[in-house]
């Protein structure tokens, strides 16, 4: 520790060149006073303060927090000294709409903070900016929820009914529990554009035009370089991973077995779509354009009038949406004929996703809009007529979760809640897996469960474990030490 008056600070950081890991934890002690501060290496990161009731006990806490860090691997450094992971922020503009009517936008949320994070179901809407706030709503606007990441929100993807936070930190954070935990920690060298998840695969795709594909135990499978950069494009199936970048979309075969095809598109890719035969794309020189799963042919092509941010489709792509530079959103029919253009009436949709008749955008200025794009609806606003726009506004008391930096313990599992489950960590071929020791439960396959609390010989309980798809299981609920 190096000593001053105001009293000893620890820093320490792992980085591995090509890894996972780019990150800072330091500790402060000041008299009776803990402080913990920790992140992304260049970040301001997050503190926690504890007090102590003596300076030895302090003392021994914070040497006992260093020790802990060292056996993982993190070493002395001196702060500034290690450039931070590479982080590129999309660079739009956006242009007021050409269109001579207003979308029938019902409500609208401001988040605070540029967002291209958005998730729809039949639950709530999910929307998480460059802030690092991630807030859940129902569909009516009214706001439940308040997730605190340490850093900004590159997109939102959902796993079945499990939704997971892409940030520029490099960690991908699980929020289907009540506490946040990272899922997944992607290598410091890829500066991350876009993520999908299937199955518990983890498919991340970058500035350099690279696809890296990595399992539900956070380990790399295989990674591709794409003939093409920019890679803003990523979605995955059971067939392919189709990457879309600036020369096209390049489709994997989901093992890494190789190329299955490669399709030049209409200007570079900015978004993608998929539905079960197409892939969708929105391109830079202002057309949606559907392309055939199977062979990579382009089916359709939509024309815009301005680059498309963003795209979507109704279930089955029985209608096409496109969100535009200049504050428009438009309908097509699925053989291309475009229905109508609409100004957004805020900006331009950087994401979208339809649902029950209604589109939701998340635009330039960080609102999560949703709009009425019922028949009805669109033809009463292509007259002028428009509901009145709510603008949502934050609870007085919204419940707001963080990552857990440690977890709360308990004695016995008659304490944690009724059907709980016992895991365990165990260390096989030099990495910790955590397996089920419960009964009722398959011991072979293992769990996804956050590194950062994995020690050999370590049980926790869970509230309850999911079998994924992927052949594993994922956690719901609290997360407690089993002592």
């Amino acid at each position: 520790m190096s000593a001053g008056s105001a009293g000893s600070t620890t820093y320490l950081e792992l980085s591995q060149e090509g890894g996972g890991a780019h990150k800072f934890y330091e500790v402060t002690v000041e008299g009776l006073v803990v402080t913990v501060r920790y992140g992304r290496i260049g970040a301001g990161g997050q503190s926690q303060t504890t007090t102590f009731p003596s300076a030895e006990k302090a003392q021994a806490a914070a040497a006992k927090k260093v020790g802990e860090k060292v056996r993982r691997g993190y070493a002395p450094a001196v702060a500034g000294q290690r450039a931070p992971r590479a982080v590129t922020r999309r660079q739009v503009a956006s242009a007021p709409s050409t269109a001579r009517a207003v979308a029938p936008v019902l409500w609208r949320f401001a988040t605070g903070s540029s967002a291209f994070g958005i998730h729809v179901d039949g639950e709530r809407c999910w929307v998480g900016n460059q802030a690092g706030d991630v807030y859940t709503l129902d569909h009516e606007g009214n706001t439940l929820a308040r997730f605190s990441l340490p850093d900004g929100v590159k997109c939102l993807v959902a796993d079945d009914f499990w939704i997971y936070a892409g940030c520029d930190d490099g960690k991908v954070y699980d929020l289907s529990s009540k506490l946040p935990f990272a899922a997944y920690d992607i290598a410091a060298d890829v500066d991350i554009f876009w993520l999908d998840i299937h199955e518990g695969v983890l498919d991340v795709s970058d500035r350099e035009g690279r696809l890296t594909v990595i399992d539900h135990e956070d380990e790399h499978q295989w990674s591709r370089r794409s003939q093409g950069e920019h890679a803003w494009m990523v979605r995955a199936d059971d067939r392919a991973v189709y990457h879309g970048h600036h020369r096209g979309v390049t489709a994997y075969a989901p093992d890494g077995g190789g190329e299955l095809w490669h399709t030049s598109t209409r200007g570079g890719v900015l978004f993608g779509w998929q539905e079960d035969d197409a892939v969708y794309v929105g391109t830079a020189h202002k057309v949606v354009q559907r392309l055939s799963k199977g062979t990579g042919t382009i089916e359709v092509t939509y024309a815009c009038d301005s680059a498309v941010y963003s795209c979507a489709t109704s279930p089955g792509g029985q209608f096409v949406f496109a969100g535009d530079a200049a504050s428009s959103v438009y309908c097509f029919d699925q053989d291309g004929t475009r229905l109508w253009k609409l100004g957004t009436g805020g900006g331009s949709a950087l994401s979208m996703q339809y649902h029950d008749e209604r589109l939701y955008l998340v635009t330039t200025d960080g609102s999560l809009v949703c709009v009425d794009a019922s028949e009805a609806a669109v033809a009463a606003a292509q007259q002028g007529s428009v509901p009145v726009v709510r603008d949502v506004k934050l609870a007085a008391a919204l419940p707001t979760y963080e990552p857990a930096t440690a977890v709360a313990a308990v004695t016995t599992v008659a304490q944690a809640p009724a059907g709980a489950v016992v895991v365990e960590c165990v260390k096989e071929a030099g990495r910790i897996r955590v397996h089920v020791v419960s009964e009722g439960y398959d011991r072979a396959l293992n769990v996804q469960f956050p590194r950062a609390i994995r020690e050999p010989g370590a049980r926790y309980v869970v509230d309850a474990l999911h079998t994924a798809a992927g052949g594993f299981y994922r956690v719901r609920g609290d997360i407690r030490r089993l002592l």
